[in-house]
């Protein structure tokens, strides 16, 4: 199990983003600390808020007065309602909590069922409570309900690393948006890619595909990007998201300056040359599509075709998780682009493959000049590896932080109640 606490000044904010889940029925009200009592027990974001205003006038100097803290058990993990009530009471009153107003809210629109708690971090006369050591107080705590609800447990290190694992979009789980999210705002910072295409190739491993869009906005062309989740067969499965809904770093013109740098970063880097030689070395020992590619994924490479209707493959684009680059065919070398593939795997045409020469390590002439010499460097000696395609992704997956998907849909409703609050203050 593990818990995230969040700090803000906006109070109103976090009561409205879990409302809204059970305004849509995504989420429930479990249990109420020090609240206001309605006579139908249905409550709305104002009558929530009611019970935290004595302490937010008592306040003195706190600016981040608001605690949005998420309690998130193992998936496997099947825990009543009654045993989340108990253990968010229990977690507030050891973190020096229990006295203050809070309310507990249950989330089911994800398969992980888990739950937030909003109260305010400052006492009936204005004092904040002490947050010293505040983390590692929760993680002791986290650990001793565990041990006492018999729960499966979340060392330091098996969650850092299941944060990191980055897995493909997958429909059918439901919350859609988030998961595209957590893909589409940590790509740039790992990948270089200088294109559409190549970056279509890299989305397509997460079972997404972006499209590019345009039309006329008071008499002037509008650019943008559509992001379209797909089942494993590649086909469309849902409906498609603005690239606006995830932050400007997913949008048109942050990909065109990603782009950019990257066709500078990648100008003759010996990377390049590496990659060309291990593909042109597969190609020549193996003749059908599939060992080929099973080849390329036991050394960390991802192969990407692209077939139209009738069968003819038009483009193939290689990505290479151990330089973190994506390459089309044709940029290692025409030798490899998709018309060789498409008359090599569809016309039975070999092509002629030149495998690149190694170059000869220099000798020093210098005071070391009676060092061992080094050995030419062959390229499948370092990348010896049993892992099969299908589990590419997990295997090499450990790359991007931050991979949950409800820290980003509570980060995006607040900005759009940042948006309102603009647009009104507009109008007044």
């Amino acid at each position: 199990m593990i818990a995230k606490i969040g700090r803000s000044g906006n109070l109103y904010g976090a009561l409205a983003y879990n409302q809204l889940k059970v305004d849509n029925e995504n989420g429930q009200i479990l249990f109420a600390n020090k609240m206001i009592e309605t006579a139908s027990g249905h409550y709305s974001v104002t009558q929530l808020a009611q019970s935290f205003a004595p302490y937010l006038i008592a306040n003195r100097n706190t600016e981040k007065h608001t605690l949005h803290i998420s309690i998130n058990p193992d998936p496997k993990d099947k825990i009543s309602d009654d045993k989340f009530r108990e253990m968010a009471e229990e977690y507030m009153r050891e973190m020096g909590y229990g006295q203050q107003p809070f309310v507990v809210f249950k989330h089911t629109d994800i398969d992980r069922s888990h739950i937030h708690i909003v109260s305010v971090c400052v006492d009936e006369q204005g004092k904040k409570i002490s947050d010293k050591f505040e983390k590692m107080r929760s993680m002791n705590l986290c650990r001793e309900l565990e041990r006492k609800h018999g729960l499966i447990p979340a060392t330091d290190k098996e969650r850092n690393q299941n944060d990191k694992v980055f897995r493909p979009v997958d429909y059918r789980a439901g919350d859609v948006k988030s998961q595209i999210a957590s893909v589409v705002r940590h790509l740039p910072s790992y990948y270089k890619y200088q294109s559409l295409g190549e970056y279509n190739a890299l989305l397509s491993l997460f079972n997404i595909t972006a499209g590019k869009i345009e039309g006329e906005l008071q008499g002037q062309l509008q650019q943008g990007l559509l992001y379209i989740p797909l089942n494993d067969k590649g086909e469309r499965a849902g409906h498609p998201f603005k690239a606006s809904l995830f932050g400007k770093s997913a949008g048109l013109p942050a990909l065109e300056l990603h782009f950019e740098k990257c066709r500078n970063a990648l100008k003759d880097q010996p990377g390049r040359q590496t990659l060309k030689g291990t593909v042109t070395a597969a190609l020549k020992a193996m003749n059908i599509e599939t060992g080929f590619k099973k080849k390329l994924s036991e050394q960390g490479i991802n192969v990407v075709v692209r077939r139209n209707e009738a069968g003819r493959i038009y483009g193939i684009t290689f990505i290479d998780h151990n330089s973190k680059t994506v390459w089309n065919g044709s940029r290692l070398g025409k030798e490899l682009s998709a018309n060789v593939f498409n008359d090599y795997w569809n016309n039975k045409v070999k092509p002629e493959i030149k495998e690149p020469a190694l170059q000869q390590p220099k000798i020093s002439t210098s005071n070391d000049a009676d060092l061992p010499v080094e050995e030419p460097h062959h390229l499948f000696d370092f990348l010896t590896t049993d892992r099969h395609e299908n589990g590419l992704i997990e295997a090499l997956g450990g790359l991007l932080p931050e991979s949950q998907g409800d820290n980003y849909e509570e980060q995006d409703f607040a900005n759009k109640m940042k948006k309102k609050r603009k647009r009104q203050r507009g109008q007044n």
